[in-house]
């Protein structure tokens, strides 16, 4: 059995190194994912500047899920929409 995620990419994330891989034509995506994380976190750090590790880590996270929640009720919303108009058709 051939494993389907052969490249591997290191990415930094709050100061250590992991080894991540990535499925065949995904990399820059991992490395887009990386970069929106650290962004992410440098923000929330900003915001709470007493935050350390898991804390971050977890808050961090929590503000991700939100906005990609957001996002798919935003997307679902204009499925229903779109297809409302089209059945006035």
């Amino acid at each position: 059995m051939t494993d389907r995620y052969e490249r591997t990419e290191v990415v930094t994330i709050l100061d250590h190194d992991y080894t991540l891989k990535a499925p065949p034509g995904g990399e820059q995506t991992l490395l887009e994912a990386a970069q929106m994380l650290q962004e992410t976190l440098a923000s929330t750090k900003r915001q709470f500047p007493t935050l350390v590790g898991d804390r971050l880590l977890v808050l961090t996270a929590m503000n991700l899920c939100s906005q990609l929640i957001e996002a798919r009720q935003q997307v679902d919303s204009t499925v229903e929409n779109l297809e409302r108009t089209l059945e006035q058709r």
